[in-house]
Formats: structure tokens, sequence, C-alpha cells
């Protein structure tokens, strides 16, 4: 007797789709309302966020100032202070600077010679010479000397000479004459002496034909002392009549 085997499957109903094609399109249009109008969920609260202390980068790169383009010749550095520089008392003018040998046991020894003129173009007037080996220190002990040897000269009332003078100096001879208006007339030594004496109208002529300038300048010195106050004559000088006033008064307080 042969066994049977009996299932039961399951039977799903297929129900046909009856509907219309415009129903079709009603019905997926209100799912479609409801998705939208539906809420999203709220989402999960996040934890506090944690704050630095750290400053934020800057974004601006500090720029190197030899990068930078500047025109040539300028430095970046910032413009010195300018200080006023006092005038000196007298103005000074170098005629002659040689080199001068001296032969010792162990050989020669070199230094400098120089010559200068010092006066302050209003009647005063002074010539120094100084020997070193540097040529700086050789021109501050021309500068002290002529400051020790400057006298003060007679001159008229428009800074010209009163007359015409003449003197001898080893082989250099020279003549100083006055000109009326006509400026300063002369070479060599005598112009620069003339010059920081202030006589502003004068001719200069060497009779001698030495080129020597520190016996001409010598020379002219010879002739300007003929009219060369006496010591303790010469007037004060403008710039100094305050300052003595001002010691007179503390004197008497």
């Amino acid at each position: 007797m042969e066994e049977t085997k009996t299932t039961t499957e399951e039977v799903i109903p297929v129900v046909a789709d009856t509907t219309t094609p415009v129903e079709a399109q009603a019905i997926i249009a209100e799912e479609v309302v409801a998705t939208v109008a539906t809420p999203a969920p709220a989402p999960n609260p996040s934890p506090t966020p944690v704050t630095s202390t750290a400053a934020p980068a800057s974004t601006t790169q500090a720029v190197d100032p030899r990068d930078a383009r500047r025109p040539r010749g300028k430095s970046p550095r910032s413009p010195r202070p300018k200080f006023a520089r006092e005038k000196p008392e007298f103005d000074s003018k170098m005629i002659s600077i040689r080199r001068v040998t001296r032969v010792v046991s162990g050989g020669r020894r070199f230094s400098l010679s120089v010559a200068v003129i010092a006066g302050d173009r209003n009647g005063r007037v002074g010539l120094g010479t100084g020997k070193a080996q540097d040529t700086q220190l050789a021109i501050e002990k021309a500068m002290k000397q002529a400051k020790r040897n400057m006298f003060h000269i007679k001159l008229t009332k428009k800074g010209d000479l009163p007359h015409d003078l003449t003197a001898k100096y080893s082989s250099s001879v020279v003549n100083l004459m006055p000109n009326k208006g006509k400026g300063l007339i002369a070479g060599s030594s005598a112009r620069v002496i003339l010059s920081l004496a202030g006589i502003k109208n004068a001719t200069a002529k060497y009779h001698s034909g030495s080129k020597n300038k520190l016996n001409n300048a010598r020379a002219t010195m010879k002739a300007l002392q003929e009219i060369a106050y006496a010591y303790g004559e010469a007037p004060m000088p403008v710039a100094k009549i305050p300052e003595v006033v001002a010691e007179a008064t503390e004197a008497v307080k």
C-alpha cells in the first residue's frame, strides 16, 4: 500500500488591478504629499563643543624687509637724527702739506708738515705750522699755533686796507694795495690770508719768483702786521660782549 504525502500550498489570491490610470495617479500624489508633510526626525543632541584657548593662527605672513623691493641706494633703516653742528669760532684752510724725512742712526723717519691759516673774517688772522706722523694730529698742532699767533688788523669801515703795504720774508716779496670796489685780486697764499682776514677789496702782487707757499704766506702776514693793533688795543669781538656783561653783572651781585 503506497503512502501518500499531502502538502498544503499557500494560495495567495491574485487580485486583479481594477484601478484606472487616473485613480493610480491620484494615489501616488497623495503618498507624495503625505511624505512631504511628515516632519523629519530631530537629530540627536551633540555634545558641548570644547573651546580651545589657543589664539587663532594669523592668515597674514610676515614679510622680510630684505625681500621688499626698494629703490637703489636707500637702506631700510630709519634716518639718523640730525644734530645742528656748532659753528667753529675761526675758519681755517690748509695752504701747504708735505712729507719730510729725518735721518737717524736706525734709518729714516717720515712725518708730515702742515701749514694752516685761521681767521674769523672780521679782522683777525693767524698762521701756524704743525708736524706729526698723523695728518689729523699735524693739522691740530698747526691750528693751535695759528690761534696763538693770531693778531687783529686795522681796517676801514668798508673792510679795506688803509694804505699800501710791502714786506719781504726770505726770498718772497709781496706788495698789498687797496682798490676801490674791484674785489679781491690776489693769488697763492695771499688770497687765502686776505679772505680769512675779512678784506674784500685788495690787490696782492708778488715781486719774487718764489713758489714756496709758506714763505709767501709769512711775507703776507709780515705786511699785515704793520697795520695790526697793539696788544690790548684791539676791539672786543661782538660775540663775546654779552658774556663779559653777564660776568660783570654776577660779580656786582
